[in-house]
């Protein structure tokens, strides 16, 4: 558990992609969306961003840290994904914060934050999300449900102007802020809530 408290190293220049959730549980929908993130943006590295509980969400089903931590680990084969907790040592509540702190322990990093179109729907209710979208680009890639979201979420239309084209997404990690883009793809359906919920009606 201790080696997950430390931010990953990273090098200067490289580019970064940042994939924050509480991951209860991990599953394949998230090693898909990253492994899409990471070709079509050529990132080098991808760390995955186990929070310790989210502001937003219900924490009364929510497994132990490290239990999810472990999950994680057995599904991000790809050596470049890079498994973390540091948010649990970090003086933040927010991802807001959260972006800030690493971006100033990182500072010639090019980092990029992913999200899922699902939570897209949503952005517009994380705690300044504004600050986020100017601190680095953002990547949205397509899920089942939720390609509706790129025309009807707020932050969606808020941002409209800052939308890069999806060919273009290479270019995404040495734009100036904000910019943003959306992936679209072969999705994978399965989602943390569908698991559960089968779980629990065994």
């Amino acid at each position: 558990m201790r080696q997950y408290l430390k931010m990953p190293m990273a090098c200067s220049g490289q580019r970064i992609g940042l994939f924050g959730g509480s991951f209860n549980p991990p599953h394949d929908g998230h090693v898909h969306v990253c492994e899409q993130v990471l070709r079509r943006l050529k990132l080098d590295h991808i760390w995955w961003l186990v929070t310790p509980g989210n502001p937003l969400k219900n924490l009364d089903n929510l497994a132990p840290l490290a239990e999810r931590l472990a999950a994680c680990e057995a599904i991000t084969i790809d050596p470049r994904f890079k498994v973390t907790a540091c948010e649990a040592t970090m003086p933040t509540r927010y991802t807001a914060d959260t972006l800030k702190y690493i971006e100033s322990r990182n500072p010639n990093v090019r980092f990029v934050w992913i999200m899922g179109a699902d939570n897209l729907g949503q952005f517009h209710r994380w705690e300044r999300w504004r600050d986020i979208a100017n601190r680095m680009p953002v990547v949205v890639v397509d899920r089942p449900g939720s390609t509706l979201a790129l025309h009807s979420a707020k932050a969606a239309t808020a941002l409209s102007r800052y939308r890069v084209d999806e060919n273009d997404a290479a270019m995404l990690p040495t734009m100036q802020t904000p910019a943003w883009t959306f992936l679209h793809g072969p999705r994978n359906s399965m989602s943390s809530t569908m698991i559960r919920e089968r779980m629990a009606n065994r």
